[in-house]
């Protein structure tokens, strides 16, 4: 009793923390977000668009899967860190060396002469990253997110009040590549300060195949996935305009402070928790459909509730300028609310150690995925149902990672998705009514959006109680003694 009440507490502490991070941290960017939209141009988050699977592929490339496995080797050693520290600096070198001589040919192929210095300046931030990669993988490990979030509000308000002076005196694209540089920099500085490792003059080639045998699948599946999710800037960004991929990123970013958010936090606060009883079964699967009812509880009404009032949330937040982006936003709510569900049944694959299986996955789920896409572009239906490709394909990917995850821990899809299915169709019920009351009300852009998000809250919460929802009173027991704290 006394270690599960351990366990309760130190997951608990680390996922507000972590989510503590994410307000604090993503609401700065979100803020700054904001602001660069009304500053800049859709063209010139373009621009970045057609970079970011460039720049994604890269990290994970130099990452290469040893974070996790560090993450979940109870035993990682001086040596093993060290390993893993040259191991990702010189790899990250070599990554830039390819980018930079690349650069010409990337700009080609999107037909747009800014793009080659634009990617030798961005790309560096490539090889800041692998120093701060040991360090923070020492502290997810421990579930320290404490200074994690200091870290990352830090470098969050440091890189936003550098970029948004850029915007306004008139440098454009490159106030966005010189913020994504600035938040690199001060990460990985603050993180080795803060942390104060320094990796040994060793290699080890023993630790390295040990690391590698569990990481190196985990680095395919990720290229997998990474290449999956950033397709839709190459194909937008090549078939269409940069304006038009402008409007898509925005869209995703929008998206993705919330469910993304959500997604990272829950992730990497469950991985090492979960890892640490992956040998006892019931607690472990005790443990597991817990976190996911509470997750679905917390972001399925979320992301449905945004989806339902975008329209006067956009044209409040960015401006009328950015309302094409709305539909866009909308398919990407709905897509991203099983995100932390994705998440945290690929995390029970790694925490069983099925690496295999995680690549496996990952390789089935792309195509159907890619049908789809290849139909759309044949077919010439537009940016639109393009995006909409992404709703089905997350909705059936589920299926596949919950039936292969469930097997690990004997919580099958039947038993999962009947946990779910409850506050599935209330979010959607919710979101349903709240978007009629915004397309009927004849109220102004702020009226309508406080009136929509007041009737849904109120529907959510009354439904809850009323079903008798489980995760309605855990949530309400973790907030309870902050209610009472705040009238004190």
């Amino acid at each position: 009793m006394k270690q599960e009440n351990s366990l309760k507490k130190k997951t608990i502490s680390g996922l507000l923390w972590s989510f503590g991070d994410m307000i604090g941290n993503q609401g700065i960017q979100f803020i700054i977000q904001i602001i660069l939209a009304r500053l800049l141009t859709p063209a010139d988050f373009g621009l970045i668009g057609m970079i970011l699977v460039f720049v994604a592929l890269s990290n994970s490339l130099v990452d290469s899967g040893f974070t996790q496995a560090l993450i979940r080797d109870q035993k990682a050693n001086q040596t093993d860190y060290s390993t893993v520290f040259y191991f990702n600096l010189v790899v990250s070198i070599f990554i830039y060396g390819i980018l930079f001589f690349s650069a010409p040919l990337i700009s080609n192929f999107f037909d747009q002469s800014q793009l080659k210095s634009i990617i030798r300046v961005l790309t560096l931030g490539v090889i800041i990253n692998a120093f701060s990669i040991i360090p923070r993988a020492m502290f997810t490990k421990e579930v320290n997110f404490k200074v994690q979030a200091k870290v990352n509000v830090a470098a969050s308000v440091l890189s936003g009040i550098v970029a948004v002076a850029m915007a306004f005196v008139g440098f454009g694209v490159w106030s966005l590549v010189v913020r994504m540089l600035a938040l690199n920099l001060v990460q990985a500085l603050l993180l080795v300060f803060t942390r104060r490792w320094m990796p040994s003059l060793a290699f080890s080639m023993a630790s390295f195949k040990r690391l590698f045998g569990f990481g190196w699948k985990l680095l395919v599946s990720g290229l997998i996935d990474t290449t999956y999710n950033n397709i839709y800037y190459l194909i937008i960004g090549k078939q269409y305009s940069a304006g038009a991929l402008g409007y898509y990123t925005n869209a995703s970013k929008f998206s993705d402070v919330a469910t993304q958010s959500l997604t990272a936090t829950i992730q990497r606060v469950t991985y090492p928790v979960l890892s640490g009883i992956q040998d006892q079964e019931e607690r472990l699967k005790r443990s597991f459909k817990k976190v996911i009812k509470l997750s679905g509880f917390l972001i399925f009404p979320l992301m449905v509730g945004l989806a339902a009032v975008a329209e006067p949330l956009v044209f409040l937040i960015f401006g009328e300028k950015w309302m094409t982006m709305v539909p866009y936003f909308q398919l990407l709510c709905i897509a991203s609310m099983l995100y932390p569900i994705h998440a945290l049944n690929l995390n029970i694959l790694q925490v069983k150690g099925r690496s295999d299986l995680f690549l496996y996955l990952e390789i089935i789920k792309t195509i159907i995925p890619t049908i789809l896409i290849v139909v759309v572009i044949w077919m010439d239906w537009g940016i639109t149902l393009l995006v909409a490709t992404i709703v089905l394909d997350s909705h059936l990917s589920l299926f596949i990672n919950i039936y292969f995850s469930g097997r690990e821990i004997a919580y099958g899809i039947k038993e999962q998705v009947l946990d779910l299915l409850p506050i599935y169709m209330i979010s959607l019920g919710m979101g349903a009514i709240v978007y009629g009351v915004g397309a009927v009300v004849p109220f102004a852009e702020l009226l309508t959006l406080l009136l929509q998000v007041g009737i849904g809250a109120v529907l959510y919460i009354t439904v809850s109680k009323l079903l008798k929802i489980e995760e309605f009173a855990t949530v309400y027991e973790l907030l309870l003694p902050l209610i009472k704290k705040s009238k004190r």
